[in-house]
C-alpha cells in the first residue's frame, strides 16, 4: 500500500468570459459531479472521470449565450493545472499510458506522456458538425488546454467511425484510460524520476 499523500487539487480559473473550479483526486473511484452548461460534454467528461478513475467535480459557468468554445477550452486549461498539480514531482510515475477503445463501429487511440512537453496531435475526421449543443470542432479545444497546462505529450486518434457521437465517446474514453495508466504509481520505480534525465 502506497504511503504518498493524496493525490488531490483544487483550481479555480476566473476571467471575463468564464469561471471555472475544478477538484480531482486522481486516486478516486471514477465519481464526478459535473456542471458546464454543456450536455454533451458534461457527458464527455463524465467518461474521464469514469474510465480513468478520477474524482472529478467541474462547476463551469460561461459565455454560452456566445457560443461553447470560451467555456470548453477554459475546462480543458483549468483541469490541465488541476492535473499537474495534482501529480507534483511524479517520482514513481508510470509516465506513459495508451489505450484503444471501440464503441460499435467506431474506434480511437490515444497515447499520453507526461513528459513536461505540451504537444498535442490530433486526428478525427467528424462526421457532423455538432453534437446536440457541442461543437465537434471543440474537442481539439478541450485537449489543446489540458495539454497545454498538464504538460503533456498527447496523440488522439479516431481511427474510424460514422456516428459522430461515438467517434467523440470512444476518444474521451480512451483518454481516461490512457491517463489512468500514465498516472498509475509504479511500485518498482517508487521515489524515481521515470527519466534518463532525472526531472521531467
Amino acid at each position: 500500500m502506497s504511503t504518498q499523500a493524496p493525490r488531490i487539487a483544487e483550481v479555480s480559473r476566473n476571467t471575463k468570459e468564464t469561471q471555472i473550479r475544478v477538484r480531482v483526486n486522481l486516486d478516486g473511484t471514477g465519481e464526478a459531479k459535473l456542471n458546464t452548461g454543456i450536455g454533451f460534454f458534461d457527458h464527455m467528461l463524465d467518461q474521464i472521470a469514469r474510465h480513468g478513475l478520477i474524482d472529478l467535480e467541474i462547476e463551469a459557468q460561461g459565455d454560452l449565450h456566445i457560443d461553447g468554445h470560451h467555456t470548453v477550452e477554459d475546462v480543458g486549461i483549468t483541469l490541465g493545472m488541476a492535473v499537474a498539480q495534482a501529480i507534483g514531482d511524479k517520482k514513481g510515475l508510470t509516465r506513459y499510458g495508451h489505450s484503444y477503445v471501440p464503441l460499435d463501429e467506431a474506434l480511437s487511440r490515444v497515447v499520453i506522456d507526461f513528459s513536461g512537453r505540451p504537444g498535442l496531435e490530433m486526428d478525427c475526421k467528424f462526421t457532423a458538425g455538432a453534437i446536440g449543443a457541442f461543437d465537434t470542432q471543440l474537442t481539439y479545444e478541450f485537449f489543446q488546454g489540458f495539454v497545454n497546462h498538464a504538460l503533456v505529450s498527447l496523440h488522439v486518434d479516431n481511427l474510424k467511425g460514422h456516428n459522430a457521437h461515438h467517434q467523440c465517446e470512444t476518444m474521451f474514453k480512451a483518454f481516461g484510460r490512457a491517463l489512468r495508466m500514465a498516472m498509475t504509481l509504479d511500485p518498482r520505480s517508487a521515489g524515481v524520476i521515470p527519466s534518463t534525465k532525472g526531472s521531467l
